[in-house]
């Protein structure tokens, strides 16, 4: 008489002897816990110093911290209805998600509506909060670049009926980015498209056209606008007094702190530069003053962290690919472009190696839109993960 054999009831129940799978990549969601509790740290290190400024006089020592997690929460709650939607549907959003993106981005020039901030129509007034629509771009432009990479798979050879479509559609995207100003984030948004492409199939030698084209592109853009070429060549010599008390003193002031800090660093909290020497330094330069207080291994461990974290995302990517998801490794891979370009150019910056651009660390910097719409890139990326898990079991998504 046989021993009867007793199936799994559901794919998350393991029988004896079988392989136990998790149904989340943890190194993953390590390295984002500990990216994002560290970033709170730093947000209120570096923004403590703030409240006895003459631009934010009053609001309190506690202020950019507490919305700080005000956003985090947000982009909690966002992330996990994303994490529990299953990419089927997420993909059927994708359009409908690319065109509200394109209408809100056109928004931020309407009175009243469009908020400017020296000088940039980047913001859109909520009343007690700004969103900043590019933000949402970049989540976007992800989702709908790997989405015209499934439907055109057998035209992505193809430069009329392959790569126009998408050319065309994404340039007007980035063509209003462009206007409000922001050249960092139509960097990011060109560099996602660009990437998920050549990762979908696109045609050898268009690609490689394109990585000639798009840094002469880059370069037309910095040299017919004034205050871009400024800072170009304020970035080629910023300890020359014109450019030190001019167009180089961000960059001045973050080499100082990230020399102040050399090896070891200064000590948590003991940052002299985010004194009002340093702008911005709770958001786009606060790599600057983690340098400055945690020294080189304090900027070292957390470009290892990122490293770790978009190793992941590449690997989530592939795998998913070859259990025949297209879209969610394309999807998963792009988050991974994104976060990598992201996190290059604004280290880049605080070290003197990029131009000076405006854009924030992911996880770490202070804003609200970035974090939120990083939390949601990261929870798409874990679903991904999710799916490809219970297919691995057997199971059904």
């Amino acid at each position: 008489m046989t021993d009867s054999v007793r199936y799994p009831r559901s794919v998350n129940e393991v029988t004896p002897g079988r392989t136990a799978i998790r149904n989340f990549d943890k190194p993953l969601l390590f390295v984002v816990v500990t990216l994002a509790a560290f970033g709170m740290l730093m947000v209120y290190s570096a923004s403590i110093a703030l409240a006895d400024g003459p631009n934010f006089g009053g609001v309190g020592q506690y202020y950019f911290v507490g919305r700080h997690l005000m956003y985090m929460g947000v982009g909690i709650l966002l992330a996990l209805l994303v994490w529990l939607t299953p990419l089927e549907v997420m993909q059927r959003m994708t359009i409908p998600l690319f065109i509200l993106t394109t209408i809100l981005l056109v928004l931020v020039f309407m009175p009243v509506i469009g908020r400017e901030v020296k000088g940039a129509n980047r913001w859109l007034s909520l009343g007690v909060i700004n969103f900043q629509p590019s933000e949402l771009a970049k989540l976007a432009v992800v989702m709908y670049a790997a989405d015209y990479a499934v439907r055109k798979k057998d035209k992505m050879k193809s430069f009329v009926h392959g790569f126009l479509p998408i050319a065309i559609s994404v340039g007007a995207v980035g063509l209003l980015v462009l206007l409000e100003p922001d050249l960092g984030a139509l960097t990011v948004l060109m560099a996602i498209t660009v990437g998920v492409l050549f990762l979908g199939g696109i045609n050898g030698w268009l690609f490689s056209g394109l990585m000639l084209l798009l840094p002469s592109l880059f370069f037309l853009a910095v040299w017919l606008a004034p205050w871009r070429r400024a800072r170009l060549f304020a970035y080629m010599d910023p300890w020359d007094p014109s450019n030190m008390y001019g167009s180089a003193y961000q960059l001045s002031h973050s080499l100082i702190a990230v020399g102040r800090g050399e090896w070891l660093g200064v000590g948590l909290g003991s940052s002299i530069e985010k004194l009002h020497y340093l702008p911005e330094a709770h958001t786009d330069f606060i790599i600057s003053v983690i340098g400055e207080e945690l020294g080189f291994v304090g900027i070292a461990l957390v470009v290892i962290l990122f490293a770790l974290m978009i190793q992941r995302m590449f690997e989530i990517g592939r795998q998913a690919i070859s259990m025949d998801r297209l879209y969610s490794g394309l999807v998963a891979q792009g988050v991974g472009i994104w976060f990598g370009v992201q996190i290059f150019i604004n280290v880049g910056v605080c070290l003197g190696l990029l131009p000076t651009k405006g854009l924030t660390m992911p996880l770490i910097s202070y804003g609200g839109s970035g974090l939120v719409m990083n939390l949601i890139a990261i929870a798409l990326v874990m679903r991904v993960d999710y799916e490809t898990r219970v297919l691995m079991r057997g199971g059904r998504v």
